[in-house]
Protein backbone atom coordinates (compact mmCIF):
# COMPACT_ATOMS: atom_id res chain seq x y z
CA UNK A 1 0.00 0.00 0.00
CA UNK A 2 1.16 3.51 -0.85
CA UNK A 3 1.30 6.03 2.01
CA UNK A 4 1.41 9.66 0.91
CA UNK A 5 2.84 12.25 3.27
CA UNK A 6 2.32 15.94 2.43
CA UNK A 7 5.19 17.70 4.15
CA UNK A 8 5.55 21.53 4.25
CA UNK A 9 8.82 22.80 2.89
CA UNK A 10 9.13 25.37 5.71
CA UNK A 11 9.40 22.57 8.31
CA UNK A 12 12.44 20.94 6.71
CA UNK A 13 14.78 23.02 8.90
CA UNK A 14 12.72 22.69 12.09
CA UNK A 15 14.14 21.24 15.25
CA UNK A 16 13.18 17.74 16.40
CA UNK A 17 9.66 17.28 17.68
CA UNK A 18 6.18 15.97 16.88
CA UNK A 19 4.42 16.07 13.53
CA UNK A 20 0.97 17.62 13.83
CA UNK A 21 -1.53 17.30 11.03
CA UNK A 22 -4.57 15.50 9.67
CA UNK A 23 -4.91 11.87 8.66
CA UNK A 24 -7.06 11.26 5.57
CA UNK A 25 -7.97 7.57 5.69
CA UNK A 26 -9.82 7.61 2.33
CA UNK A 27 -6.65 8.63 0.54
CA UNK A 28 -4.26 6.84 2.95
CA UNK A 29 -2.38 10.09 3.27
CA UNK A 30 -1.17 12.43 5.99
CA UNK A 31 -1.11 16.22 5.76
CA UNK A 32 1.59 17.65 8.03
CA UNK A 33 0.68 21.14 9.27
CA UNK A 34 3.31 21.99 11.89
CA UNK A 35 6.10 20.63 14.09
CA UNK A 36 5.92 20.87 17.89
CA UNK A 37 9.37 21.34 19.40
CA UNK A 38 10.86 19.93 22.55
CA UNK A 39 10.36 20.33 25.45
CA UNK A 40 6.61 19.89 25.84
CA UNK A 41 4.07 18.19 28.10
CA UNK A 42 1.92 15.57 26.29
CA UNK A 43 -1.16 16.60 28.26
CA UNK A 44 -0.84 20.24 27.13
CA UNK A 45 -0.36 19.13 23.54
CA UNK A 46 -3.52 16.99 23.62
CA UNK A 47 -5.51 19.81 25.23
CA UNK A 48 -4.25 22.32 22.69
CA UNK A 49 -5.08 20.07 19.73
CA UNK A 50 -8.55 19.38 21.18
CA UNK A 51 -9.26 23.14 21.28
CA UNK A 52 -8.06 23.53 17.70
CA UNK A 53 -10.29 20.67 16.56
CA UNK A 54 -13.27 22.34 18.17
CA UNK A 55 -12.55 25.77 16.62
CA UNK A 56 -11.36 24.74 13.14
CA UNK A 57 -13.48 21.58 12.68
CA UNK A 58 -10.32 19.86 11.43
CA UNK A 59 -9.36 16.54 12.99
CA UNK A 60 -5.85 17.52 14.04
CA UNK A 61 -3.72 14.94 15.80
CA UNK A 62 -0.12 13.91 16.35
CA UNK A 63 0.84 11.83 13.32
CA UNK A 64 4.43 10.96 14.22
CA UNK A 65 7.85 12.30 15.09
CA UNK A 66 10.41 14.47 13.33
CA UNK A 67 14.15 14.21 13.90
CA UNK A 68 16.58 16.81 12.62
CA UNK A 69 19.97 15.46 13.65
CA UNK A 70 22.43 18.33 13.74
CA UNK A 71 24.73 16.05 15.71
CA UNK A 72 25.43 12.28 15.49
CA UNK A 73 22.49 10.07 16.38
CA UNK A 74 21.67 9.58 20.03
CA UNK A 75 20.03 6.33 21.11
CA UNK A 76 18.20 8.05 23.99
CA UNK A 77 16.49 10.49 21.59
CA UNK A 78 15.42 7.66 19.28
CA UNK A 79 13.97 5.65 22.14
CA UNK A 80 12.14 8.71 23.41
CA UNK A 81 10.58 9.32 19.99
CA UNK A 82 9.50 5.69 19.77
CA UNK A 83 7.89 5.93 23.21
CA UNK A 84 5.88 8.93 22.05
CA UNK A 85 4.00 6.64 19.67
CA UNK A 86 2.61 4.77 22.68
CA UNK A 87 1.54 8.04 24.35
CA UNK A 88 -0.35 9.52 21.40
CA UNK A 89 -1.20 6.12 19.83
CA UNK A 90 -1.83 7.02 16.22
CA UNK A 91 -1.87 4.31 13.59
CA UNK A 92 0.21 4.51 11.48
CA UNK A 93 2.98 6.25 13.40
CA UNK A 94 5.16 8.23 10.96
CA UNK A 95 8.83 8.73 11.74
CA UNK A 96 10.75 11.24 9.60
CA UNK A 97 14.41 11.96 10.16
CA UNK A 98 17.04 14.07 8.47
CA UNK A 99 20.75 13.61 8.94
CA UNK A 100 23.21 16.45 9.30
CA UNK A 101 24.61 17.78 5.97
CA UNK A 102 22.65 15.16 4.04
CA UNK A 103 20.07 15.45 1.27
CA UNK A 104 18.49 12.07 2.04
CA UNK A 105 15.69 11.51 4.49
CA UNK A 106 14.56 8.48 6.39
CA UNK A 107 10.81 7.76 6.33
CA UNK A 108 9.26 4.97 8.38
CA UNK A 109 5.57 4.26 9.01
CA UNK A 110 4.75 1.80 11.82
CA UNK A 111 1.29 0.23 11.87
CA UNK A 112 0.48 -1.52 15.13
CA UNK A 113 -2.96 -2.87 14.16
CA UNK A 114 -1.89 -4.34 10.81
CA UNK A 115 -1.04 -8.08 10.72
CA UNK A 116 0.65 -8.05 7.32
CA UNK A 117 4.42 -8.05 7.16
CA UNK A 118 4.52 -5.98 3.99
CA UNK A 119 6.04 -2.54 4.38
CA UNK A 120 4.13 0.41 3.03
CA UNK A 121 5.61 2.37 0.17
CA UNK A 122 5.98 5.94 1.37
CA UNK A 123 5.74 8.89 -1.00
CA UNK A 124 6.92 12.20 0.48
CA UNK A 125 5.30 15.21 -1.21
CA UNK A 126 6.63 18.71 -0.60
CA UNK A 127 4.18 21.61 -0.71
CA UNK A 128 4.46 25.35 -0.17
CA UNK A 129 2.33 25.94 2.89
CA UNK A 130 2.09 29.69 2.39
CA UNK A 131 0.79 29.46 -1.18
CA UNK A 132 -1.64 26.72 -0.25
CA UNK A 133 -2.82 28.77 2.73
CA UNK A 134 -3.36 31.95 0.72
CA UNK A 135 -4.84 30.26 -2.34
CA UNK A 136 -8.54 30.77 -3.01
CA UNK A 137 -9.81 27.33 -4.03
CA UNK A 138 -13.28 25.91 -4.11
CA UNK A 139 -14.25 23.83 -1.06
CA UNK A 140 -14.16 20.02 -1.40
CA UNK A 141 -17.11 18.52 -3.17
CA UNK A 142 -19.44 16.37 -1.17
CA UNK A 143 -21.57 13.60 -2.63
CA UNK A 144 -24.59 11.92 -1.07
CA UNK A 145 -24.13 8.16 -0.68
CA UNK A 146 -26.85 5.55 -0.63
CA UNK A 147 -26.84 5.46 3.19
CA UNK A 148 -27.37 9.28 3.36
CA UNK A 149 -23.84 9.87 4.68
CA UNK A 150 -21.40 12.42 3.34
CA UNK A 151 -18.18 11.08 1.86
CA UNK A 152 -15.21 12.92 0.49
CA UNK A 153 -14.34 12.79 -3.15
CA UNK A 154 -10.95 11.18 -2.65
CA UNK A 155 -9.89 11.56 -6.28
CA UNK A 156 -9.12 15.24 -5.79
CA UNK A 157 -6.46 17.17 -3.87
CA UNK A 158 -8.98 19.75 -2.71
CA UNK A 159 -9.13 17.97 0.64
CA UNK A 160 -5.48 18.80 1.26
CA UNK A 161 -5.98 22.44 0.30
CA UNK A 162 -9.10 22.67 2.44
CA UNK A 163 -7.24 21.19 5.42
CA UNK A 164 -4.49 23.79 5.23
CA UNK A 165 -6.95 26.64 4.65
CA UNK A 166 -9.07 25.73 7.69
CA UNK A 167 -5.97 25.58 9.93
CA UNK A 168 -5.58 29.36 10.05
CA UNK A 169 -5.82 29.45 13.85
CA UNK A 170 -2.89 27.07 14.11
CA UNK A 171 -0.70 29.41 12.04
CA UNK A 172 -1.70 32.43 14.10
CA UNK A 173 -0.60 30.76 17.32
CA UNK A 174 2.72 32.48 17.96
CA UNK A 175 2.61 36.17 17.13
CA UNK A 176 4.43 37.40 20.24
CA UNK A 177 5.44 34.56 22.52
CA UNK A 178 5.22 30.93 21.58
CA UNK A 179 4.38 29.97 25.16
CA UNK A 180 4.73 26.42 26.48
CA UNK A 181 4.03 24.93 23.02
CA UNK A 182 6.56 25.93 20.36
CA UNK A 183 5.52 25.43 16.76
CA UNK A 184 7.12 25.67 13.33
CA UNK A 185 5.01 26.45 10.29
CA UNK A 186 5.01 28.87 7.36
CA UNK A 187 4.72 31.94 9.61
CA UNK A 188 7.39 30.89 12.08
CA UNK A 189 10.24 32.17 9.91
CA UNK A 190 8.96 35.75 10.23
CA UNK A 191 8.08 35.71 13.91
CA UNK A 192 10.47 38.57 14.71
CA UNK A 193 9.13 40.66 11.84
CA UNK A 194 5.55 39.90 12.80
CA UNK A 195 6.30 40.94 16.37
CA UNK A 196 7.63 44.28 15.15
CA UNK A 197 4.64 44.76 12.84
CA UNK A 198 2.15 43.92 15.57
CA UNK A 199 3.91 46.21 18.03
CA UNK A 200 3.88 49.00 15.48
CA UNK A 201 0.17 48.43 14.88
CA UNK A 202 -0.59 48.64 18.56
CA UNK A 203 1.72 51.61 19.05
CA UNK A 204 0.31 53.48 16.05
CA UNK A 205 -2.90 54.48 17.84
CA UNK A 206 -1.27 56.11 20.92
CA UNK A 207 1.43 57.57 18.69
CA UNK A 208 -1.14 59.21 16.43
CA UNK A 209 -3.01 60.48 19.48
CA UNK A 210 0.21 61.94 20.90
CA UNK A 211 1.12 63.56 17.56
CA UNK A 212 -2.40 64.96 17.24
CA UNK A 213 -2.20 66.39 20.75
CA UNK A 214 1.21 67.98 20.11
CA UNK A 215 0.07 69.40 16.77
CA UNK A 216 -3.08 70.82 18.33
CA UNK A 217 -0.96 72.33 21.11
CA UNK A 218 1.44 73.93 18.63
CA UNK A 219 -1.49 75.13 16.53
CA UNK A 220 -3.10 76.66 19.61
CA UNK A 221 0.12 78.45 20.48
CA UNK A 222 0.42 79.78 16.92
CA UNK A 223 -3.16 81.08 17.05
CA UNK A 224 -2.77 82.65 20.48
CA UNK A 225 -2.87 86.38 21.04
CA UNK A 226 0.80 86.42 22.04
CA UNK A 227 1.75 86.13 18.36
CA UNK A 228 -0.49 89.04 17.38
CA UNK A 229 1.95 91.51 18.91
CA UNK A 230 3.59 93.62 16.24
CA UNK A 231 7.14 92.18 16.06
CA UNK A 232 6.03 88.53 16.22
CA UNK A 233 3.12 88.97 13.83
CA UNK A 234 5.35 90.83 11.38
CA UNK A 235 8.04 88.12 11.45
CA UNK A 236 5.47 85.31 11.14
CA UNK A 237 3.78 86.93 8.15
CA UNK A 238 6.90 88.02 6.27
CA UNK A 239 9.40 85.17 6.67
CA UNK A 240 8.82 82.38 4.16
CA UNK A 241 10.13 79.80 6.67
CA UNK A 242 7.34 80.61 9.12
CA UNK A 243 4.76 80.41 6.35
CA UNK A 244 6.13 77.08 5.17
CA UNK A 245 6.10 75.68 8.71
CA UNK A 246 2.49 76.83 9.05
CA UNK A 247 1.52 74.93 5.88
CA UNK A 248 3.43 71.87 7.07
CA UNK A 249 1.60 72.02 10.41
CA UNK A 250 -1.77 72.08 8.65
CA UNK A 251 -0.79 69.12 6.47
CA UNK A 252 0.34 67.08 9.48
CA UNK A 253 -2.94 67.83 11.23
CA UNK A 254 -4.86 66.55 8.21
CA UNK A 255 -2.80 63.36 8.01
CA UNK A 256 -2.85 62.56 11.74
CA UNK A 257 -6.55 63.28 12.10
CA UNK A 258 -8.53 60.34 13.50
CA UNK A 259 -11.65 61.31 11.55
CA UNK A 260 -12.60 59.01 8.74
CA UNK A 261 -12.57 60.53 5.26
CA UNK A 262 -16.20 61.27 4.25
CA UNK A 263 -15.65 60.49 0.57
CA UNK A 264 -13.08 59.19 -1.87
CA UNK A 265 -11.93 62.70 -2.81
CA UNK A 266 -10.92 63.54 0.76
CA UNK A 267 -9.19 60.17 1.09
CA UNK A 268 -7.17 60.78 -2.08
CA UNK A 269 -6.34 64.30 -0.85
CA UNK A 270 -5.00 62.91 2.42
CA UNK A 271 -3.01 60.26 0.52
CA UNK A 272 -1.57 62.91 -1.83
CA UNK A 273 -0.54 65.11 1.11
CA UNK A 274 1.13 62.15 2.82
CA UNK A 275 2.96 61.18 -0.37
CA UNK A 276 4.10 64.75 -1.05
CA UNK A 277 5.45 65.11 2.49
CA UNK A 278 7.23 61.76 2.17
CA UNK A 279 8.88 62.78 -1.12
CA UNK A 280 9.73 66.22 0.30
CA UNK A 281 11.42 64.69 3.34
CA UNK A 282 13.29 62.16 1.18
CA UNK A 283 14.65 64.93 -1.07
CA UNK A 284 15.58 66.96 2.00
CA UNK A 285 17.55 64.07 3.45
CA UNK A 286 19.37 63.65 0.13
CA UNK A 287 20.22 67.37 0.15
CA UNK A 288 21.43 67.14 3.74
CA UNK A 289 23.65 64.14 2.94
CA UNK A 290 25.11 66.03 -0.04
CA UNK A 291 25.84 69.13 2.04
CA UNK A 292 27.67 67.25 4.78
CA UNK A 293 29.93 65.39 2.34
CA UNK A 294 33.37 66.73 1.43
CA UNK A 295 32.93 69.72 3.77
CA UNK A 296 30.67 71.56 1.32
CA UNK A 297 29.21 73.68 4.12
CA UNK A 298 32.70 74.94 5.01
CA UNK A 299 33.40 75.89 1.41
CA UNK A 300 30.03 77.65 1.20
CA UNK A 301 30.75 79.60 4.39
CA UNK A 302 34.19 80.63 3.11
CA UNK A 303 32.69 81.92 -0.15
CA UNK A 304 29.77 83.72 1.45
CA UNK A 305 31.65 86.64 3.05
CA UNK A 306 33.77 87.45 -0.06
CA UNK A 307 30.59 87.36 -2.13
CA UNK A 308 28.92 89.85 0.23
CA UNK A 309 32.02 92.10 0.03
CA UNK A 310 31.89 91.96 -3.75
CA UNK A 311 28.22 92.98 -3.78
CA UNK A 312 28.99 95.84 -1.38
CA UNK A 313 31.84 97.05 -3.60
CA UNK A 314 29.57 97.05 -6.64
CA UNK A 315 26.97 99.06 -4.74
CA UNK A 316 29.62 101.56 -3.70
CA UNK A 317 30.70 101.94 -7.32
CA UNK A 318 27.06 102.45 -8.32
CA UNK A 319 26.56 105.14 -5.68
CA UNK A 320 29.75 106.94 -6.70
CA UNK A 321 28.48 106.92 -10.29
CA UNK A 322 25.14 108.38 -9.14
CA UNK A 323 26.91 111.07 -7.08
CA UNK A 324 28.64 112.37 -10.23
CA UNK A 325 26.88 113.00 -13.53
CA UNK A 326 25.11 109.71 -14.32
CA UNK A 327 24.54 109.33 -18.08
CA UNK A 328 25.23 113.08 -18.53
CA UNK A 329 22.22 114.09 -16.42
CA UNK A 330 22.48 117.29 -14.38
CA UNK A 331 21.47 116.45 -10.81
CA UNK A 332 20.90 118.64 -7.78
CA UNK A 333 24.35 118.40 -6.27
CA UNK A 334 23.42 119.09 -2.65
CA UNK A 335 20.63 116.46 -2.55
CA UNK A 336 22.73 114.07 -4.59
CA UNK A 337 25.61 114.28 -2.11
CA UNK A 338 23.30 113.88 0.89
CA UNK A 339 21.57 110.78 -0.53
CA UNK A 340 24.83 109.26 -1.74
CA UNK A 341 26.59 109.64 1.62
CA UNK A 342 23.51 108.36 3.42
CA UNK A 343 23.47 105.15 1.37
CA UNK A 344 27.27 104.76 1.56
CA UNK A 345 27.07 104.92 5.35
CA UNK A 346 24.48 102.12 5.30
CA UNK A 347 26.76 99.99 3.15
CA UNK A 348 29.64 100.61 5.56
CA UNK A 349 27.47 99.50 8.49
CA UNK A 350 26.39 96.40 6.59
CA UNK A 351 29.95 95.37 5.71
CA UNK A 352 30.95 95.77 9.36
CA UNK A 353 28.01 93.60 10.41
CA UNK A 354 28.93 90.87 7.89
CA UNK A 355 32.55 90.75 9.06
CA UNK A 356 31.38 90.67 12.67
CA UNK A 357 29.22 87.63 11.93
CA UNK A 358 31.78 85.87 9.70
CA UNK A 359 33.21 83.60 12.48
CA UNK A 360 29.71 82.22 13.15
CA UNK A 361 28.59 81.75 9.54
CA UNK A 362 29.81 78.16 9.23
CA UNK A 363 28.15 77.14 12.49
CA UNK A 364 24.88 78.79 11.44
CA UNK A 365 24.95 77.04 8.08
CA UNK A 366 25.75 73.72 9.77
CA UNK A 367 22.65 73.93 11.95
CA UNK A 368 20.54 75.27 9.09
CA UNK A 369 21.54 72.24 7.02
CA UNK A 370 19.95 70.00 9.64
CA UNK A 371 16.59 71.58 8.83
CA UNK A 372 16.63 69.73 5.51
CA UNK A 373 15.44 66.64 7.36
CA UNK A 374 12.08 68.43 7.69
CA UNK A 375 11.81 68.58 3.93
CA UNK A 376 13.33 70.16 0.86
CA UNK A 377 10.77 72.99 0.86
CA UNK A 378 11.68 73.96 4.42
CA UNK A 379 15.37 74.08 3.48
CA UNK A 380 14.62 76.21 0.41
CA UNK A 381 12.48 78.55 2.54
CA UNK A 382 15.34 79.00 5.00
CA UNK A 383 17.74 79.61 2.10
CA UNK A 384 15.37 82.24 0.71
CA UNK A 385 15.23 83.99 4.08
CA UNK A 386 19.03 83.90 4.42
CA UNK A 387 19.48 85.52 1.01
CA UNK A 388 16.82 88.07 1.93
CA UNK A 389 18.66 88.91 5.15
CA UNK A 390 21.98 89.22 3.31
CA UNK A 391 20.42 91.64 0.80
CA UNK A 392 18.28 93.46 3.34
CA UNK A 393 20.33 96.67 2.96
CA UNK A 394 19.50 96.75 -0.76
CA UNK A 395 15.82 96.51 0.05
CA UNK A 396 16.24 99.30 2.63
CA UNK A 397 17.63 101.49 -0.16
CA UNK A 398 14.52 100.76 -2.19
CA UNK A 399 12.27 101.59 0.77
CA UNK A 400 14.05 104.89 1.44
CA UNK A 401 13.91 105.90 -2.22
CA UNK A 402 10.27 104.85 -2.56
CA UNK A 403 9.24 106.72 0.57
CA UNK A 404 11.01 109.92 -0.51
CA UNK A 405 9.64 109.66 -4.04
CA UNK A 406 6.08 109.07 -2.80
CA UNK A 407 6.27 112.03 -0.45
CA UNK A 408 7.35 114.32 -3.28
CA UNK A 409 4.68 113.04 -5.63
CA UNK A 410 2.08 113.53 -2.93
CA UNK A 411 3.35 117.05 -2.21
CA UNK A 412 3.36 118.03 -5.89
CA UNK A 413 -0.17 116.76 -6.40
CA UNK A 414 -1.42 118.71 -3.37
CA UNK A 415 0.31 121.92 -4.50
CA UNK A 416 -1.04 121.47 -8.03
CA UNK A 417 -4.57 121.40 -6.62
CA UNK A 418 -3.71 124.61 -4.73
CA UNK A 419 -2.98 126.44 -8.01
CA UNK A 420 -6.32 125.33 -9.39
CA UNK A 421 -8.25 126.45 -6.30
CA UNK A 422 -8.99 122.92 -5.17
CA UNK A 423 -8.30 120.87 -2.05
CA UNK A 424 -8.72 117.29 -0.90
CA UNK A 425 -11.66 116.77 1.48
CA UNK A 426 -10.50 114.11 3.95
CA UNK A 427 -13.95 113.54 5.46
CA UNK A 428 -15.83 113.04 2.20
CA UNK A 429 -12.85 111.58 0.29
CA UNK A 430 -13.23 113.92 -2.69
CA UNK A 431 -11.77 117.10 -4.24
CA UNK A 432 -13.68 120.29 -3.36
CA UNK A 433 -13.28 123.95 -4.35
CA UNK A 434 -11.39 126.25 -1.97
CA UNK A 435 -10.26 129.89 -1.94
CA UNK A 436 -6.66 130.65 -0.88
CA UNK A 437 -5.14 133.99 0.14
CA UNK A 438 -1.98 135.54 -1.37
CA UNK A 439 0.43 134.24 1.30
CA UNK A 440 -0.74 130.67 0.82
CA UNK A 441 -0.32 130.93 -2.94
CA UNK A 442 3.17 132.42 -2.55
CA UNK A 443 4.39 129.70 -0.13
CA UNK A 444 2.78 127.03 -2.31
CA UNK A 445 4.58 128.35 -5.38
CA UNK A 446 7.95 128.22 -3.61
CA UNK A 447 7.38 124.70 -2.34
CA UNK A 448 6.12 123.49 -5.72
CA UNK A 449 9.21 124.91 -7.46
CA UNK A 450 11.59 123.32 -4.92
CA UNK A 451 9.92 119.88 -5.11
CA UNK A 452 9.75 119.99 -8.90
CA UNK A 453 13.47 120.70 -9.30
CA UNK A 454 14.43 118.05 -6.71
CA UNK A 455 12.16 115.42 -8.27
CA UNK A 456 14.61 114.17 -11.00
CA UNK A 457 17.33 113.39 -8.44
CA UNK A 458 14.91 111.54 -6.17
CA UNK A 459 13.29 109.73 -9.12
CA UNK A 460 16.69 108.57 -10.39
CA UNK A 461 17.66 107.05 -7.01
CA UNK A 462 14.24 105.46 -6.73
CA UNK A 463 14.44 104.00 -10.23
CA UNK A 464 17.97 102.62 -9.78
CA UNK A 465 17.32 100.93 -6.44
CA UNK A 466 14.00 99.57 -7.65
CA UNK A 467 15.80 97.88 -10.56
CA UNK A 468 18.48 96.54 -8.19
CA UNK A 469 15.83 95.17 -5.84
CA UNK A 470 14.02 93.50 -8.72
CA UNK A 471 17.32 91.97 -9.85
CA UNK A 472 17.91 90.36 -6.46
CA UNK A 473 14.26 89.42 -6.24
CA UNK A 474 14.63 87.39 -9.41
CA UNK A 475 17.38 85.37 -7.68
CA UNK A 476 15.73 84.48 -4.37
CA UNK A 477 12.13 85.61 -4.61
CA UNK A 478 9.02 84.70 -6.44
CA UNK A 479 5.58 86.06 -6.87
CA UNK A 480 4.14 88.96 -8.77
CA UNK A 481 5.90 92.28 -9.11
CA UNK A 482 3.70 95.09 -10.29
CA UNK A 483 3.39 98.84 -10.33
CA UNK A 484 0.79 100.52 -8.14
CA UNK A 485 -0.27 103.68 -9.91
CA UNK A 486 -2.26 104.87 -6.89
CA UNK A 487 0.81 104.78 -4.66
CA UNK A 488 3.30 105.54 -7.41
CA UNK A 489 5.59 102.65 -6.48
CA UNK A 490 6.49 99.09 -7.38
CA UNK A 491 5.00 96.29 -5.29
CA UNK A 492 7.71 93.95 -4.02
CA UNK A 493 6.44 90.57 -2.75
CA UNK A 494 7.22 89.03 0.67
CA UNK A 495 9.15 88.28 2.79
CA UNK A 496 10.17 91.95 3.14
CA UNK A 497 7.35 94.02 1.79
CA UNK A 498 6.67 97.27 3.62
CA UNK A 499 3.40 98.97 2.75
CA UNK A 500 4.06 102.55 1.87
CA UNK A 501 0.87 104.53 2.22
CA UNK A 502 0.25 108.04 1.03
CA UNK A 503 -1.16 109.17 4.30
Amino acid sequence: MVLKIFFPFCCSSAESGLLVGRWISEQNSAVILAVIHFPFIPGQVKQYLFKLQHMTQVNMTVLGSWTNSKQPKEESLERFLEDLGAIFSHDPWVQLSKEKDSKFWSCVATQKLSDSNEEDEIVLIYYDQRKVMLSQLHPPQWSIASNDQKTVDSSRLTVVFDTVAKSKLLFMRDQYDEGPIKLTHWQSEGVEASIIVELLKQASVPTCMLITFLLSLVSGICKSRALTIWPLSFIWSKLSTCQQLGHRLQHLQIISSSRKAPNQTQLMRKANIFLSILIDVALGILLMSWLYQKNRIGHLANDLVPMADHVAQQLQSLLQWLMGAPAGLKMNRALDQVLGRFFLYHIHLWISYIHLMSPFVEMILWYVGLSACLGLTVALSILSDIIALLTFHIYCFYVYGARLYCLKIYGLSSLWRLFRGKKWNVLRQRVDSCSYDLDQLYIGTLLFTILLFLLPTTALYYLVFTLVSLLFLGVWGGGKVGYNSGRGEFCIPPPFYFVLKKD
